[in-house]
């Protein structure tokens, strides 16, 4: 054990003659305890809640999409779907048709984002299909009348259930002897699909690609586009520029991240913000090292000044203070992060903070701890402390024995 740690560590705990300081030593561990452990909880909390946004949001979209740069792009290029299967990273793909829609029940008319789809292909790529929470997507293939999967809210607000019948109305209108009129075709539903996220559950429908051509009045072979998964979600980017140069000038791939780019950028700065808040529970308790350490400053005036003469560099009276500082902002660390990975067991496993299911997109509070988050706060929390020790222990270190012993 090296003398500057002996010394730091002997004053530090030491209860017999400055109880006082011994009581401020724990208490500044507390503090930068429960910052720490704060820290820890709520980005928890954050990386969960930001995780199951994008796993509902992906679940109803795919990873990434190539759309034609022309109407007619898909059905020049029939083979196109060939090519993106073939690019490097891309684990899966389905045509899809994209449009709005008006839909008329029995208790009501709601406006509908309508998406066409394969019924064999799709649930491998849209995850939602591989869940829904009341009939099948094979219910699309029946015909007539074809069918369609609607969201449970929709569901809800309609009076709407499986085998329920229903209308679509298409603003193509068709031509008739008094003139355009919209396109009416009768539908069964044959599925109700959950994703937590209102917006989809409310104003979202699936239809089999005929169903849907037939409805909008669209040629055969028409298509919105091809929807892709990736084998890595956070390369998209790296697949979509691939594809953007293997499909050619007619089409052009986005990715999830460009999609989203603004939901995500907001929340990645709200992440940003949160940290430093909370990083200010961590910089109280660093205050109260300072005042911890000039305390015992002035306690130890005449013991600095007896190691100084008896042959203690300036340089080693420094390293003892700041010791003593890297002591409390480490058991503060470490107690900090085992308090935050137990509050965080404890949430994840047994749910006991419930949310209401119809102002969130989930019905508890998730929470997932990743090691870098955890290496980034317990760095953080021991820079702090180290920084709170450089006066104290600047101040200790230019102490002059002859002035402190003067009067002894």
């Amino acid at each position: 054990m090296s003398f500057e740690f002996f010394v730091a560590k002997r004053y530090l705990f030491s209860r017999r003659k400055q109880a006082f300081i011994y009581v401020i030593s724990l208490m500044s561990i507390l503090g930068v305890a429960l910052g720490v452990a704060a820290l820890v909880v709520v980005l928890g909390v954050y990386n969960g809640l930001t995780t199951d946004m994008r796993d509902k949001i992906l679940g109803a979209n795919a990873h990434g999409m190539v759309l034609g740069s022309l109407p007619d792009s898909f059905s020049l290029e029939p083979d196109i779907m060939d090519v993106i299967l073939e690019t490097p990273g891309v684990t899966g793909a389905t045509p899809f048709i994209y449009s709005e829609v008006m839909l008329s029940a029995g208790t009501g008319v709601k406006g509908l984002i309508l998406r066409g789809i394969d019924p064999d292909g799709a649930p491998q790529v849209l995850s939602m299909l591989q869940a829904i929470k009341q009939g099948s997507v094979e219910g699309l293939k029946k015909s007539p009348p074809p069918g369609i999967i609607l969201g449970e809210e929709l569901a809800k607000r309609l009076g709407l259930s499986v085998g329920s019948r229903v209308n679509l109305l298409s603003p193509s209108g068709q031509k008739s002897t008094t003139g355009y009129q919209p396109r009416i075709r009768p539908f069964v539903v044959a599925g109700i699909f959950k994703t937590g996220m209102y917006e989809y559950d409310t104003s979202m429908a699936f239809l089999s690609l005929d169903a849907c051509r037939d409805l909008l009045g669209m040629e055969d072979g028409y298509l919105s586009g091809i929807e892709i998964t990736v084998a890595d979600l956070y390369r998209a980017d790296e697949v979509v520029a691939t594809l953007n140069e293997r499909v050619g000038y007619r089409f052009y791939a986005r990715s999830w991240m460009d999609m989203n780019a603004n939901l995500f950028a907001a929340l990645k700065l709200e992440k940003i913000g949160m940290f430093i808040l909370l990083a200010m529970v961590v910089l109280i308790g660093s205050f109260s090292i300072v005042a911890t350490l000039v305390m015992l400053v002035m306690e130890k005036t005449k013991d600095i000044a007896v190691m100084m003469s008896m042959g203690a560099t300036r340089s080693m009276v420094r390293r003892v203070f700041m010791c003593q500082g890297l002591i409390i902002g480490l058991v503060g660390t470490i107690l900090g992060n085992a308090l935050g990975l137990t509050v965080g067991y404890f949430l994840k496993k047994y749910q006991f903070i419930k949310l209401p299911e119809n102002v969130y997109t989930l019905d508890h509070l998730p929470i997932i701890i990743t090691v870098p988050d955890v290496a980034v706060i317990s760095a953080s929390a021991l820079l702090l402390c180290f920084l709170a020790t450089l006066y104290p222990a600047r101040q200790a270190s230019r102490l002059k024995p002859a002035e402190a012993l003067r009067y002894e």
